[in-house]
């Protein structure tokens, strides 16, 4: 092949259909899926386009490219030949922006992608007194690396997303300090079993600090030893799956058993939200709510408890004990596997401006839980 190079990047399983798009777009180009053997990638060398509009036309127009990079430079894949590559192609640099170096290595090699991101990072700082951000660059060189070649492509930072840039606020800080009274689900002991899958799952996958179990009265023993089991399980599979994923430490959801009566009565005084029909709409209150729990959780070291109902719901006659009763979604019933998550992802939506905001303007501060 010869020319100026594309890399597009395809979910695996996908190779030859962005291939032949891309062959629709530039009939004369160059077309090599799965290049020597690499799942994912597609290497095009355009024919009557310039690489450029080619590779514009390819993010316009085939949905199935999840990444399309033009080489600026490409060479054999030695770090001295890719640090000279790389010193060449950061003119596109300016002293006042700020930059970082990404290496997907494929195939054998005598280095690692550290020691190519070290060396290049080094000689580019050098070259364009630049600095580096490995967090939120300006611009970033990406060099892939397909066994005995290199190919270099000068991006703007953009160009790679990020689940927690600095324009995020990571609300699981938040919810480890709620505490969840849920209701359970009691029935068949398989029902009860299933639904507590679920509600561990959920707790855990938010993180919430601790989660009460809180029947109402005496209840069937075996329907709610069922529904705990299930409860555990579903916490244990997403706990251990988080441990394996996460580039951070996970917390474990602490679990609890109380008469919801109880648990309102040993928390009067304390900040209580409760989550039912009969409530005012999340979205008039929003405001009210999101600075009623920065406050309790930043400012006043505060846990502040959420309750939810299953299949008989919360008794009315608590509602006089919370500080908010909301309705998430007015009209609508929420089946018991879903309120939770519901009424989580609420709050985590009306929280986040005001967290961000928060965080930037040093409010939170040494206050962060």
């Amino acid at each position: 092949m010869g020319g100026s190079a594309l890399i597009i990047t395809c979910k695996l399983g996908f190779e030859r259909v962005v291939a032949s798009y891309v062959e629709e777009l530039d009939p004369a180009a160059e077309v090599e899926a799965t290049p020597q053997g690499f799942a994912g990638l597609v290497l095009v060398r355009p024919g009557n386009l310039k690489a450029e509009e080619l590779a514009r036309a390819v993010k316009e127009r085939v949905p199935e490219a999840e990444k399309v990079f033009v080489a600026d430079a490409e060479c054999n894949a030695s770090i001295e030949e890719i640090v000279r590559c790389a010193v060449g192609i950061s003119a596109g640099i300016s002293r006042e922006e700020s930059f970082a170096v990404r290496t997907v290595r494929r195939g054998s090699h005598g280095f690692t992608s550290l020691d190519v991101n070290v060396a290049v990072g080094s000689a580019v700082k050098e070259a364009t007194g630049a600095r580096v951000d490995l967090e939120n660059p300006d611009k970033v060189i990406f060099v892939q690396i397909l066994q005995d070649k290199a190919y270099l492509s000068l991006v703007p930072g953009s160009e790679f997303y990020k689940k927690m840039p600095s324009s995020k606020y990571p609300v699981y800080k938040v919810f480890r300090k709620l505490v969840v009274a849920h209701e359970p689900y009691l029935g068949p002991p398989d029902a009860s079993y299933v639904m507590g899958t679920r509600i561990g799952r959920e707790v855990q996958v938010f993180e919430v600090g601790k989660l009460y179990v809180t029947p109402v009265g005496a209840v069937d023993a075996y329907s709610l030893y069922s529904f705990l089991r299930g409860a555990f399980e579903g916490q244990r599979s997403r706990f251990e799956l988080q441990k394996r994923s996460y580039g951070r430490e996970v917390v474990k959801t602490e679990v609890y058993v109380q008469d919801m009566y109880q648990f309102a009565r040993s928390r009067l005084g304390k900040p209580l939200i409760i989550f039912e029909p009969e409530g005012e709409p999340v979205s008039r209150v929003a405001g009210e709510v999101a600075d009623f729990i920065i406050r309790k959780v930043f400012k006043e070291k505060e846990e502040v408890a959420i309750m939810v109902g299953a299949r008989e719901g919360v008794p009315t006659g608590l509602f006089r004990f919370a500080d908010f009763v909301l309705d998430v979604a007015p009209g609508v019933v929420i089946s018991t596997e879903y309120a939770l998550s519901s009424g989580l992802i609420a709050l985590a939506t009306i929280l986040h401006e005001k967290l961000v905001e928060a965080a930037s303007s040093g409010e939170l501060g040494a206050g962060e839980p």
